[in-house]
């Protein structure tokens, strides 16, 4: 019964409409197992708020804070920047555990599944509730590695703020990038915390550049650090003019002090600080006009005169406008700098009633998240975040209404406000919130039950795992009768695998792990096909003439035309035929069997003879499509992956050679600190295995990060020693 999951967001708008996420369906299913016995192994967790002793504070005071007091936030991040160190500093300093956990002891509250503790990695999503002075916090933990990029998007579109954690001798990484954009996309407010301050190598300087260059951001520099490497002992709060230092003997950052910078003991330092707030005062100034007028009238022969409140209310507005991102630092591992950053998401990032969403909140079934803890609650006021259990046919980007009145009643209300124009479909109006975003996957292998008799079991795992996670996408080979795996990356496949083993006791076998490759065609096809069969006493005949030719602009889905003479009066059956015949058509080409992409398609001549079904047209155009493709001249199209390398000089000679061997094309080395950061482009097929190559290469010292750049054209040689290898595999099989 508890093995169906689901995470929402309620909104403040009270609309009869859910839209669901199923961000920690897989955890929260395993937890609610694991918690009938015991709390996991190592942890010291403090009573879960609103249930301490005989308690002080009311269950609904716990469940329903005011909606002004919640922040809706999600910490995203490039891989080992630091993101569930600080989560776990977050949880400590709030109250919610009682001791730190350590990514490398495998003990973190966020990272509990067994394949995140082996790995040291956050691989799904997960979520915290806790109270921060006054304030509700529900707090998600994101992974950071490429092959989970779906988890952050999904996690994203339904929080209110993030936290952007970087790693401050890094700065601005791939994967940063790619968060970022995402982050730009849902439109969502956030504050950078640039992290590792006591990194031998760490640079603020360097880190806040690269956020300005690399993307395109306006940062507000609200701290600045006191010390870099291993002189980092603090951060200056530049809007108040106040020095915090840790207690170096503290184990856990509890203990450290704020004082305000004083003329005649830091001299030099107020004098920075002083005119790091000036610039901050006018940079604030430019971009916010009731600030400007402030600012300008009151206290322009003396910024110091002005209250630390009306800059930090300025500095609000600008964040939630997005148009500049508050900065602060630290280092959650050293435990320094989180407290100021807990204070910044409750001052800085809006809360749910400054956020537009539409979703219910009425619920049969409610429990509020602690990570892999969770109470059961009677009811949730709107700008939450809670689970609900017992949605067997739900998916990711579902939109669920209490009632088909219900969201034909939304579906004209937000045509209404938004001018916008909803499909009829059977007499019904479909309304669909905001969905995600599923990346094509661009590796697949077949997979195998021990036995057939183990198939139903394969295939029920495989479901509930795809309902998980959409990036998954499982299909039946037509030819073999194989299930095949389609996934992100290397990663991806390997946990999927794993999570079938030790969830549901299955072990299964995995085929090679090779590339999705696409195809294309060089140039413009025309072809005539007829279909006439007679079954039982009914007559099917349909002629059609269509020609298939290349598009310029990149198409995944094929772009299909109709002739003058063919559009008019063709019943919208028979048009939904012709297009379920061509996509079909399209899914298999003719050379390696790989979808094919960037064609256009046009229908000249259509002739359906009376009572023809529409399973015989599409039959008709799909194998008139087939014969296209095959007269035409083709081209296999490869997925080619951005790759950023981290290196020391001493064996960088190396790497680039290597590279060359891989097909692989350098754009640009930067110097970074003492590394040296190559940026370019390699073919997915050459890059199989690249991370214990490049371990080897570099007795593990470099570091890498891939993501799918495009789709390119094979070289002709290239293309027919692949074509040779598929065909002789076949002919082994």
């Amino acid at each position: 019964m508890l093995s169906n999951l689901r995470k929402f967001v309620v909104s403040h708008k009270k609309i009869p409409i859910l839209h669901v996420n199923n961000m920690c369906c897989s955890k929260m299913r395993a937890s609610l197992q694991r918690l009938k016995s015991h709390v996991p192994l190592g942890r010291n967790y403090s009573s879960l708020p609103g249930l301490i002793g005989n308690d002080i504070k009311s269950l609904h005071s716990v469940i329903n804070p005011p909606i002004a007091k919640i922040r809706n936030i999600g910490i995203m991040a490039h891989i080992d920047a630091g993101k569930t160190t600080t989560t776990e500093r977050i949880l400590y300093y709030s109250g919610y555990t009682r001791s730190l956990g350590d990514v490398d002891d495998g003990d973190t509250v966020t990272d509990f599944m067994a394949q995140e503790r082996e790995r040291g990695i956050t691989i799904q999503s997960a979520a915290v509730t806790f109270d921060w002075k006054g304030y509700r916090v529900n707090l998600i933990d994101t992974p950071g590695h490429v092959d989970f990029t779906l988890e952050v998007e999904r996690c994203l579109r339904v929080l209110d703020g993030a936290v952007a954690v970087f790693d401050a001798s890094a700065g601005v990484e791939a994967q940063t990038l790619t968060v970022w954009r995402q982050a730009d996309k849902h439109k969502i407010p956030r504050i950078c915390f640039l992290n590792k301050m006591d990194k031998t190598g760490a640079s603020f300087k360097y880190a806040v550049e690269s956020i300005r260059e690399k993307l395109k951001a306006k940062p507000l520099l609200l701290q600045l650090p006191l010390g870099e490497g291993k002189a980092f002992k603090g951060v200056v709060d530049v809007v108040n003019k106040e020095k915090l230092l840790w207690n170096p003997n503290s184990d856990d950052g509890k203990d450290f002090v704020r004082n305000p910078l004083l003329e005649m003991s830091d001299p030099e330092l107020l004098k920075q600080t002083t005119e790091a707030r000036n610039a901050l005062i006018e940079q604030v100034a430019d971009l916010d006009d009731e600030f400007a007028d402030l600012v300008l009238g009151e206290f322009s022969e003396n910024f110091d005169l002005l209250p630390a409140e009306k800059l930090q209310t300025a500095i609000r507005r600008v964040t939630l406008a997005q148009t500049a991102v508050p900065v602060l630092c630290g280092s959650a591992l050293k435990n320094k700098g989180v407290q100021p950053l807990l204070d910044a998401v409750t001052v800085y990032l809006p809360s749910p009633e400054e956020r537009n969403y539409e979703f219910l909140e009425r619920i049969s079934r409610l429990l509020l998240p602690f990570a892999d803890q969770h109470i059961e609650i009677p009811s949730l006021t709107a700008g939450n975040i809670a689970l609900t259990v017992g949605l067997k046919h739900t998916a990711t980007g579902d939109t669920i209404a209490s009632s088909k009145s219900s969201a034909l009643a939304a579906a004209r209300r937000a045509e209404t406000e938004g001018g916008k124009k909803h499909r009829r479909n059977n007499e019904a109006e479909r309304l669909l919130l905001a969905g995600v975003e599923i990346p094509e996957p661009v590796f697949f292998c077949t997979i195998e039950p021990p036995s057939v008799a183990k198939q139903p079991d394969l295939d029920y795992a495989l479901k509930c795992l795809q309902r998980e996670d959409p990036s998954l996408k499982v299909k039946l080979d037509a030819d073999s009768g194989q299930t095949v795996l389609c996934g992100m990356g290397e990663l991806h496949i390997e946990i999927i695998h794993d999570r079938i083993k030790r969830e549901y006791g299955l072990e299964t076998y995995l085929g090679p792990l090779q590339v999705a490759y696409r195809e294309t065609i060089l140039n413009a096809v025309c072809a005539t096909d007829t279909l006439d069969r007679t079954l039982g006493d009914k007559r099917h005949l349909v002629t059609v003439e269509l020609e298939v030719k290349p598009v310029e602009t990149a198409s995944v889905m094929p772009v299909i035309e109709y002739a003058g003479g063919v559009s008019e009066d063709l019943p919208t059956a028979s048009q939904e035929a012709i297009e379920n015949g061509i996509h079909s058509a399209c899914l298999q080409g003719p050379l390696l069997g790989s979808p094919v992409q960037d064609v256009a398609v046009a229908v000249h001549s259509l002739i359906i003879h009376p009572g023809t079904s529409t399973t015989m047209i599409s039959a008709c155009v799909s194998r008139c499509i087939q014969k296209a493709l095959k007269k035409a001249d083709k081209q296999v199209l490869e997925p080619l992956m951005k790759l950023e390398v981290t290196v020391t000089r001493d064996y960088l000679s190396l790497v680039l050679a290597d590279l060359a061997q891989r097909r692989g094309t350098i754009q640009e080395i930067q110097t970074r600190q003492e590394n040296k950061i190559i940026t370019g482009f390699v073919p997915l097929a050459e890059i199989m295995g690249y991370s214990t190559v490049l371990r080897t290469l570099t007795s593990g010292s470099a570091t890498f990060a891939l993501e799918l750049s495009n789709y390119e054209a094979m070289n002709p040689q290239d293309q027919t020693v692949l074509l040779g290898r598929r065909s002789g595999l076949t002919q082994v099989l």
